[in-house]
């Protein structure tokens, strides 16, 4: 397990979880693409609301640079169904309730919510390279006008690989 202080460099954690639909999907089958990994608290809260329809409004941006947008909670496949059509998502949902792959990228650990520490999810994100290596990580991330980063970030990155 990762700690929820450090950040990830080098490979990738492995993972596979269900997705909306009831899939699979596993970090190795989505090889040959740029993956921005992002964890996320809670479906249907302000500011997971806020964070994934940014990701949405710049789907474009992401599509033409070959990258799958992915966010992980950990809400049930039902719940992500229900944000998903609720809020016309165009981003993937994972769901993590054993909390294991948030455990690996250190997105779980204590918080401390206005004097309240709890354990749960710590607002992260992973830019994964197609050759599934972490290109950039984002930790303690602030949910407003992130898309917006990490689409200028994937950009740069992509650029450079070429």
């Amino acid at each position: 397990m990762a700690d929820a202080t450090e950040i990830l460099t080098g490979k990738a954690p492995a993972f596979s979880l269900l997705n909306q639909d009831d899939k699979k999907v596993a970090l190795k089958d989505l090889a040959g693409h740029w993956v921005v990994l992002y964890f996320y608290p809670k479906d249907d809260t302000p500011g997971c609301t806020t964070q994934a329809c940014e990701f949405t409004t710049n789907w474009k941006q992401f599509e033409k640079l070959s990258a799958r947008v992915i966010g992980v909670s950990p809400d049930s496949p039902e719940s992500h169904r229900e944000f998903i059509a609720k809020f016309k998502l165009s981003i993937e949902l994972l769901s993590d309730p054993e909390h294991e792959v948030l455990e690996k990228y250190g997105a779980w650990g204590e918080k401390n919510n206005y004097g309240k520490i709890s354990q749960g999810v710590l607002r992260t994100t992973y830019l994964i390279d197609p050759q599934g290596k972490i290109a950039h990580s984002w930790p303690k991330v602030k949910a407003a006008g992130h898309a917006e980063a990490v689409a200028e970030k994937l950009a740069e990155l992509h650029a450079a690989a070429k």
